[in-house]
C-alpha cells in the first residue's frame, strides 16, 4: 500500500459538495495534479500520501475510490474475506469477485476501509459496485438487501465525518439520495439514464459523470451535443478512457 498516514489537512478546509464543484477521476498510472478542479477522485489504496498532501496543498478536495461491493485478489486487506463472503466473479474484470453484503464480515472490512480513509486525510468515499442484486453474484441478494448495505455504507462514512458518493445503482437514486452527499454515475448519457439524477441535483448536491463511448472521444460535433446535454442537466461530465489513466480528458465544463 502506498501509505496509509494522516496527510496535510486539505487547505480548503472541510468540504460541502456543490453542485457548481467540478472533478478529475484518476484511477491507475501516475496521478496528473494539475488540472483546475475542485474535487479528484483517485484509489484510496494505491494513490500515494505525497499525491494527496499535493492535492491538498492546492485546496482541491479528494475522494478515495474502493470497491464496496467485490473483493479484488490484489488488495491488501482482501485475506480478510471468508471464503463464503465470496460470490461470482465480476464479467470483464479479472481476479475480482460479488460480496455477500450481507455478511457481517464484509461490513466488517469495509468499516475499517472508512477508518483508512479517514486516517488518509481523504474528503470523501466512492464505494464501489453497490448495485450486485441487479447482476448475478452467486448470492440471494435482493433490492431490499442493497438498500440495507448502501445505506450502511453511507451511516458509516458520515459517521467519520466522510462524503459519501452513490456510485451508479441508477434504480435506486430516489430512495438513496438523502444518505448520500453527491452521486457519481458512469455512461448514464450513453444508456439514456441520467433524467434520474435530478434527485440529486434539485437537492443541490452534484453528479460527477464519466462516459467512455468513442464517438464522444473522436468526434467534436457529437462531443458538443452530448455535452449541451450534460450541462443542461447540471451533470459535471467527462469523456475518459475507460483504465481512468489520464490518456486523454474531455470536460463539458
Amino acid at each position: 500500500m502506498a501509505g496509509s498516514q494522516l496527510v496535510a489537512p486539505n487547505a480548503a478546509g472541510p468540504w460541502t459538495p456543490n453542485i457548481s464543484d467540478t472533478w478529475q477521476w484518476q484511477l491507475t498510472g501516475t496521478i496528473n495534479t494539475g488540472y483546475n478542479v475542485k474535487v479528484y477522485d483517485v484509489d484510496l489504496f494505491d494513490t500515494s500520501n505525497s499525491i494527496l498532501t499535493t492535492l491538498h496543498s492546492q485546496g482541491k478536495h479528494v475522494v478515495c475510490y474502493f470497491s464496496a461491493g467485490s473483493g479484488e485478489n490484489w488488495r491488501p486487506d482482501y485475506v480478510k474475506f471468508n471464503s463464503a463472503d465470496l460470490g461470482n466473479p465480476l464479467d470483464g474484470w479479472a481476479g475480482e469477485r460479488w460480496l455477500d453484503t450481507r455478511s457481517s464480515n464484509v461490513r466488517s472490512i469495509m468499516s475499517a476501509r472508512l477508518d483508512l480513509a479517514k486516517s488518509r486525510g481523504c474528503d470523501g468515499v466512492e464505494p464501489d459496485n453497490v448495485d450486485a442484486y441487479t447482476n448475478q453474484p452467486g448470492f440471494s441478494l435482493t433490492a431490499l438487501t442493497q438498500l440495507d448495505y448502501n445505506r450502511f455504507l453511507a451511516s458509516e462514512a458520515r459517521a467519520r465525518g466522510l462524503k459519501v458518493a452513490l456510485k451508479n445503482d441508477v434504480d435506486q437514486i430516489v430512495a438513496l439520495q438523502p444518505y448520500f452527499d453527491f452521486a457519481i454515475n458512469e455512461q448514464c448519457h450513453q444508456y439514456n439514464e441520467c433524467v434520474g439524477y435530478s434527485a440529486f441535483t434539485s437537492a443541490g448536491k452534484p453528479v460527477f459523470n464519466a462516459e467512455y463511448k468513442s464517438k464522444w472521444a473522436s468526434n467534436a460535433t457529437e462531443r458538443a451535443k452530448m455535452c449541451a446535454s450534460a450541462v443542461a442537466a447540471n451533470l459535471r461530465t467527462l469523456v475518459l478512457p475507460m483504465a481512468l489513466n489520464d490518456r486523454f480528458r474531455y470536460s463539458c465544463d
